[in-house]
């Protein structure tokens, strides 16, 4: 049966998982068809959860308005080793997977990372280098546009493919990182007479509730308005590391964790390299140009309900759940949404108690960050998902 949340069960291996959730909540319905790309090794659906990737027709894409664009060189007919393409987000959670892909594709491959990047800023410079061989890493703030010309742009650039994310989704750090260093990108591509610019965007940006999906929708716009460049949009639907907590939650004879009924959203998840397969082919195919592209694993989309069905049936144990109420997403704190863009709901399906449990929640995520530094990063992600999902209220 349904219970309610409570801060025993919200440890910080089961927070990050609620990210997922709120992309698809999001949506609020389900995603358009989607391509599946078709590079990986067949799995079997119990070891992955996933039937081997299969290759769909291009017209679940939205094509844009055609656009009389400028090219430099033509990076679809061009053979890779003489393509230069610059990755923004390199160590980020997707863009490794990316720059690791582009390597093997034969692609020239510029990574620009931090001086100290990866969870904690553990990782050097060296690290870096040592974790992309074949590829030349580079050191800069793509914040800064004289730094991200100086050190991304040094030598003359063909492709900038973006895997940038905002670290906490904060009004300030979205705009800062999922708009701004984005297009300061573009823009420096565009300076340079580049030729193609691929965006990992997301689903959730079809119904814009917080501010990093703002954010990044604000930056498609411009994408696509402007002629000097082609490009390539990829919306993923979800990512199988949102979904991954749950698996060990179910094994372990614990409760499912969904919103409402569970089936309010629905998605299907795709593995970290058929997504950076798909990145790297916006590059090299033709048919993906100019073009926003929804993306998303083999099968079809399965709703939260169905989903969990799938693992309480694979670990045979009895079907146990944590029903969250869709009330505590009606209003997301100011951290995160800003007032202009904040949604109204009726009071009386917010809990009279909900805003004290949302603080606690909170507060005890923090401390856990405070007291275990090793683990910073991941409890980052947590907040990010707590406060995305059940906000700060006020």
């Amino acid at each position: 049966g349904a219970t309610l949340l409570t801060m025993p069960l919200l440890s910080p291996l089961l927070l990050p998982l609620l990210l997922g959730c709120a992309s698809a909540l999001t949506a609020l319905h389900t995603p358009r068809p989607v391509i599946r790309p078709s590079t990986c090794a067949k799995s079997t659906h119990r070891d992955t959860l996933s039937t081997s990737p299969l290759v769909m027709p291009l017209r679940s894409a939205r094509p844009s308005r055609l656009l009389p664009v400028q090219m430099g060189l033509d990076v679809t007919t061009a053979k890779p080793e003489d393509v230069k393409v610059l990755v923004l987000g390199c160590t980020g959670y997707i863009g490794r997977f990316v720059t690791k892909e582009l390597i093997n594709r034969g692609y020239d491959v510029t990574a620009f990372t931090r001086e100290r990047a990866g969870v904690g800023g553990k990782k050097s410079k060296e690290d870096i280098e040592r974790d992309f061989s074949g590829a030349k890493v580079v050191v800069g703030d793509v914040c800064d546009a004289e730094s991200l010309k100086r050190n991304g742009f040094g030598d003359k650039i063909d492709v900038v493919v973006s895997c940038l994310a905002s670290r906490t989704g904060g009004i300030q750090d979205s705009w800062d990182i999922d708009y701004g260093a984005s297009k300061k990108a573009l823009d420096a591509l565009i300076e340079q007479g580049g030729s193609h610019y691929v965006l990992l965007s997301a689903i959730c940006v079809q119904k814009p509730l917080l501010e990093f999906q703002r954010a990044k929708l604000k930056l498609e716009q411009e994408i696509e308005a402007q002629d000097s460049v082609s490009y390539s949009i990829i919306r993923p639907t979800a990512f199988f590391k949102s979904l991954a907590g749950q698996v060990q939650l179910v094994k372990d004879g614990k409760p499912y964790i969904m919103f409402g009924d569970g089936q309010l959203s629905k998605a299907n998840a795709i593995s970290e390299p058929d997504l950076a397969a798909v990145i790297a082919d916006g590059i090299s195919k033709k048919e993906m140009h100019n073009k926003i592209i929804p993306v998303g694993g083999p099968g079809e989309p399965l709703t939260p309900l169905e989903q969990s069905k799938i693992l309480f049936e694979l670990f045979d144990k009895e079907p146990k759940y944590i029903k969250v109420p869709i009330g505590v997403m009606a209003r997301a704190s100011p951290r995160f949404v800003s007032e202009r863009s904040r949604f109204p709901t009726p009071p009386d399906r917010l809990p009279p108690s909900l805003p004290l449990l949302c603080k606690r929640i909170c507060t005890h995520t923090q401390r856990q960050m405070r007291k275990d530094k090793k683990k910073k990063g991941l409890h980052a992600v947590a907040t990010r998902a707590m406060l995305t999902l059940i906000g700060l209220l006020h």
